[in-house]
């Protein structure tokens, strides 16, 4: 016989499994027992599913891409290969619906009209409305690589995202910093000077929190959610934070990002490159430049607390540094830059005060306050309206926070079916059985509690530890003793 496995105490057990659900609770907060889908299209989290979706082997086979809400990914694709895509506007989830119909996976969250039961729905009609994009296949930017947080180092940006995928523009892409400027990718690139910075993982562009910084150096080692704690490990494996390439924005400068593909299809916004709220255009090549005058020092560099969302990527800052300023400046354009937004007397409006737009593919980055320099006049309304991201800030989905967070001491009813211990799972379960069932349940409990008491007793006066092979042995002993259950149960339903 194998000798046992290294024994602990009942109370050992509890202990570290309370420990595992708190940090399970903690790495997902909100409940999972809901689809989005009854609420209508929501800017929310959003996940592929790789599994029901797989992307085409070649641009020759068809591909019916989907995505999931927040609850579908955990409850219904929990096992599967997810690509999380974070925020995206105006979208409804497609678990359950035509768009996977082929995946054999079915919503266990909406009620099937058939059983009245939440289970089983399949090839619901999905909303037509859905717009996609590359992302959905697990590929990012405009260099179409696959998002891999285990090896990717760096920055992304996420673009506000004013065209589809299919009108010429991003789709609310993500975007490496040198792709953004034409410049090549080059993995896992290492300044030649020792830093103290600590990279970071990705979080959400428009979450709020921020991470404290000493010296330059993250104390954060951030999850996806923004919630896991720093690790030993992480702070004995110090990353270097590398630098973004030589002219790109420094990232505080900065709380929005437009990218050249999406400001080719809305021309008329390169006007604004320069002026209130935006800060100079980004060529979308990095031999050519935008507006005359030279890139402010001020936009040379990086830095690590933002709010923006980390995935981390390399970026060659050396072979940036190397760019010949002569090409650059014989190929740039110079409108000007004097000119305020604001109206010139007091009746025109204020696009009319703009400077001449820069020619060529460019980039935009805008400020926080950059929706109230926008001209709103009859002619330029319009335009903006199309574009409800232009003209407020938006407001994410976010599922409800589980109960349990707040108060552990509470009732187990009411609470969400996917969250909550083991312990008070079972509790929320039995309180909503046939009675019948629960006492037969209680009862078939008790004589089973009755027997393992009866079984521990001698370990517990000799003071020997329990093996793992003295419990199999016991257990397969007593599911022998199926009889004796039997009884028990009976007689709980003739009481």
């Amino acid at each position: 016989m194998e000798p046992s496995e290294p024994s602990q105490t009942a109370s050992d057990y509890i202990t570290s499994q309370l420990r595992l659900e708190a940090d399970a609770r903690e790495a997902l907060p909100y409940q999972f027992d809901t689809c989005t889908k009854p609420l209508g299209p929501l800017r929310q989290s959003v996940f592929a599913c790789l599994t029901c979706s797989p992307p085409p082997a070649s641009i020759h086979q068809q591909f019916t891409p989907a995505g999931l809400c927040y609850s579908c990914s955990i409850s219904c694709h929990g096992e599967h290969n997810l690509v999380e895509l974070f925020t995206k506007r105006d979208f409804v989830c497609d678990c359950g619906t035509t768009r996977m119909a082929n995946s054999g996976t079915s919503c266990s969250l909406r009620v099937n009209t058939e059983t009245d039961r939440k289970v089983g729905v399949v090839g619901e009609e999905a909303r037509s409305g859905n717009t996609y994009n590359q992302n959905y296949q697990g590929k990012f930017c405009g260099c179409g690589e696959e998002y891999d947080p285990e090896k990717e180092k760096g920055t992304m940006f996420q673009c506000l995202g004013l065209a589809t995928e299919e009108a010429g523009g991003c789709g609310e892409d993500w975007w490496h910093p040198e792709c953004l400027m034409g410049l090549p990718r080059q993995q896992h690139v290492k300044s030649a000077e020792p830093s103290n910075g600590v990279l970071e993982t990705v979080k959400e562009e428009d979450e709020a929190a921020t991470e404290e910084a000493t010296n330059g150096t993250s104390t954060n080692g951030e999850a996806v959610n923004g919630e896991a704690p720093h690790t030993e490990t992480d702070e004995a494996h110090h990353h270097e934070e590398l630098p973004l390439p030589d002219g790109f924005p420094a990232e505080d400068d900065f709380d929005h990002m437009i990218c050249y593909k999406c400001v080719e299809t809305q021309p008329w916004i390169k006007q604004y490159a320069r002026t209130g709220g935006f800060l100079p255009a980004l060529p979308a090549h990095a031999n050519l430049g935008v507006s005359g005058a030279a890139v402010p020092a001020h936009l040379n560099g990086s830095t690590s607390d933002i709010k923006k969302r980390k995935a981390e990527d390399d970026l060659d800052d050396e072979a940036d540094a190397k760019r010949s300023r002569s090409e650059a400046e014989s190929c740039e354009v110079t409108p000007s830059t004097s000119a305020s937004s604001e109206p010139v007397n007091g009746t025109s409006p204020r696009h009319a005060s703009l400077p001449q737009a820069p020619t060529g593919q460019l980039s935009l980055f805008l400020e926080d306050e950059f929706r109230a320099h926008l001209c709103r006049c009859a002619t330029c309304f319009p335009r903006l309206a199309a574009h409800p991201q232009l003209l407020e800030e938006e407001d994410s989905y976010e599922p409800p926070v589980s109960e349990s967070n707040h108060d552990e001491h509470q009732s187990a009813t009411g609470r969400s079916v996917n969250s909550g211990s083991i312990l008070e799972r079972g509790e929320a379960a039995l309180s909503g059985m046939d009675r019948v069932k629960a006492i037969e349940g209680v009862m078939a409990y008790n004589h089973v509690r009755d027997k393992v008491k009866d079984f521990l007793k001698p370990f517990a006066e000799s003071g020997q530890a329990v093996g793992a092979e003295d419990i199999k042995a016991y257990f397969a002993k007593l599911r022998g003793d199926e009889m004796a259950m039997r009884e028990a149960a009976m007689g709980a339903g003739g009481s």
